[in-house]
């Protein structure tokens, strides 16, 4: 019931996730963080209804075409959580700072906290509160289709830079350990850069986590 396509935005080649309900053809975009007439002609050419825009967390090259996205399209904005308000009113000053230009400060619709869901169509996304890399990053997770969208949380083979301000390595740890390597070695996820990995897979083998069962 859920696909998904995944388009790199931004300089910094970010995954942007479309996922859409097969039933009913809505869908949502998760982290437009630029190129946004790219995104909508892949929706374009998907045939989908954009019902809402998802945000893990406001990097720049994560949510730097939000707010310009949600007003062109009419959409509501959900996420991240409130903790990474700080990084969402520095927007204009990352796009200064990285060259990524247009990216206006937004304030959602819906703040999200640990716990709480996300829906479009017949799908439902659970939302998981995992800080470290931003003190407000969330991860969405689609239990059926076994697959969590995890931002700059974790990587194939590595983990997101805490030395950001208001990072922190040892809670990123905790997040991944806690958060999303208990959900089972079969659940894939999308990065927010490069290519698709399991849980499984960086339980074995990435030298952050390796071993961890939680």
């Amino acid at each position: 019931m859920l696909k998904y396509h995944v388009i790199p935005v931004t300089p910094y080649q970010q995954n942007c996730s479309i996922l859409v309900c097969s039933e009913t053809s809505q869908a949502v975009v998760v982290d437009p963080g630029g190129d946004l007439h790219r995104i909508m002609e892949l929706v374009n050419t998907l045939g989908v209804s954009l019902n809402k825009i998802l945000i893990t967390h406001a990097h720049i090259d994560h949510a730097g075409g939000a707010a310009t996205l949600a007003e062109r399209e009419k959409l509501s904005i959900e996420g991240p959580h409130q903790e990474d308000q700080f990084w969402i009113d520095k927007l204009q000053e990352q796009g200064s700072m990285t060259g990524i230009e247009g990216a206006q400060p937004f304030v959602p619709d819906r703040w999200l906290k640990d716990g709480d869901s996300v829906s479009f169509g017949n799908i439902s996304l659970k939302v998981f509160h995992c800080p470290g890399h931003t003190p407000g990053h969330v991860v969405f997770y689609q239990e059926e289709a076994k697959l969590a969208i995890v931002g700059d949380v974790l990587f194939q083979g590595s983990i997101g830079r805490t030395d950001f301000p208001l990072g922190n390595h040892d809670t990123l740890i905790h997040s991944i350990k806690q958060k999303l390597l208990t959900l089972g070695d079969d659940v894939s996820f999308i990065s927010g850069h490069g290519p698709m990995s399991t849980m499984g897979q960086e339980r074995r083998s990435n030298p952050f986590v390796s071993g961890s069962y939680g």
